[in-house]
């Protein structure tokens, strides 16, 4: 479908001023599977109702992720150069014979140790926080989240954990003048940027080739897929994917949920009286962030939808953020509702390629509130909040607060 005014969804602006939600709510109402011409030149189908995103997700044989998880986010224009190698860009059978083999560093044991970790971090931090009178909760505290993760996980030191996300944000946000020079080819630059994390991850692969743990750089190090093991290129994308997955998720929705919180005072106050509705606030605030705005599939063959044609080879785009706004789906969607029950968000994905690191990300959002509430604090906002630019990853990068 058409518009009278197109919109492109390319257009970074579009998510950095907030006019994405109101783009969305046009598209489902009036054309809900949408041809995007991007200005960058990216052209791509593109779902933005609940019920579309779920029936992609469900039919991973019609759209395949050999293409990889972002739009132009390759220095090839056909595939990925992560391909048939990281865990997000591929296909059966390979992509369960590599979930298989990368499962048992999310495990369960795995989870509870980095609610360990990630406790103490957090304390420490909020402990500063309440002595200071305020602090910039993007940096100080919502970080604390994926380091802890990362120091269990890949069995890293805290300052190590914290060099490695600032290199995955540099890489997520590879368009942000906050994080790197923006002059210059945007894709030579993301590739530089990509080489950055495989060097950190060099140097581990080697010592634990020496001497293997039970982390995950171990794990695959050590791991066979389909009777050989894993390349070095493998190892690095795969470690990467983690990372990634495991940075940007749980500490860009802790800072859009707590800003939702901000904003919403009433809700503030009902979550402050009412700790029990911390599951359910926890999983609006995966609703309301939908850090990951989309991912990209590609067409494996020719199939209508909606008296829609996408062609064999076409680029789709499956709009978590929009899914999760959809007023079919969601009664008063546009309303942030820490008590909204049921909540069948799609912010992990769904079917074969949900987030394997969601039951992490889960108990790291939960024990950070949990934390929070407990300590008797309450923030409020102390200056301009600013937003990560990308209309990928959808993300507070500045989030200056003080104890109210």
């Amino acid at each position: 479908m058409s518009l009278q005014t197109p919109i492109d969804l390319t257009d970074v602006d579009l998510f950095v001023r907030g006019d994405h939600t109101e783009a969305f709510r046009t598209l489902r109402a009036e054309a809900p599977i949408y041809w995007n011409d991007g200005a960058d030149g990216s052209q791509f189908w593109a779902l933005s109702t609940y019920e579309d995103v779920q029936w992609a997700y469900r039919n991973h044989e019609v759209f395949g992720s050999a293409r990889g998880a972002i739009v132009g986010g390759s220095l090839r224009s056909d595939e990925d150069t992560s391909a048939g190698q990281m865990l997000v860009s591929t296909d059966l059978p390979r992509h369960r014979m590599l979930k298989q083999a990368i499962h048992p560093a999310m495990s369960a044991t795995v989870a509870k140790r980095v609610a360990g970790q990630v406790s103490e971090l957090v304390e420490q931090a909020i402990a500063k926080t309440r002595a200071d009178g305020g602090c910039d909760f993007a940096t100080l505290i919502a970080t604390e989240l994926p380091a802890g993760a990362l120091m269990v996980i890949m069995g890293i030191g805290h300052e190590d954990a914290h060099h490695l996300i600032g290199l995955t944000r540099r890489m997520v946000g590879y368009r942000d003048e906050i994080f790197v020079d923006t002059g210059g080819d945007a894709r030579l630059r993301l590739a530089w940027l990509q080489a950055e994390v495989f060097e950190f991850f060099a140097d581990i692969v080697t010592e634990r080739r020496r001497n293997p743990g039970d982390d995950l750089v171990s794990i695959l190090v050590q791991a066979e897929v389909n009777g050989r093991k894993l390349t070095e290129e493998e190892i690095f994308y795969n470690c990467m994917n983690v990372a990634v997955g495991g940075n940007e998720t749980s500490s860009y929705t802790a800072c859009t949920g707590l800003l939702a919180l901000m904003e919403n005072p009433e809700q503030y106050r009902l979550l402050h009286d009412s700790p029990q509705l911390l599951g359910t606030a926890v999983e609006e605030m995966l609703r309301w962030s939908s850090t990951n705005a989309y991912v990209q599939r590609v067409a494996t063959r020719d199939i209508t939808r909606g008296g829609i044609e996408i062609k064999s080879g076409e680029s789709v785009t499956l709009w978590n953020y929009s899914a999760n706004r959809d007023e079919s789906k969601f009664p008063d969607s546009h309303r942030f509702d820490i008590a909204r029950n049921p909540n069948r968000h799609l912010s992990y994905g769904a079917g074969l390629h949900r987030c394997i690191g969601a039951p992490i990300a889960q108990a790291e959002l939960s024990l950070l509130f949990e934390l929070l509430i407990s300590s008797g604090l309450t923030f409020k906002l102390s200056g301009e909040v600013r937003r990560l630019r990308s209309n990928f990853i959808l993300g507070v990068t500045r989030l200056p607060v003080e104890v109210a």
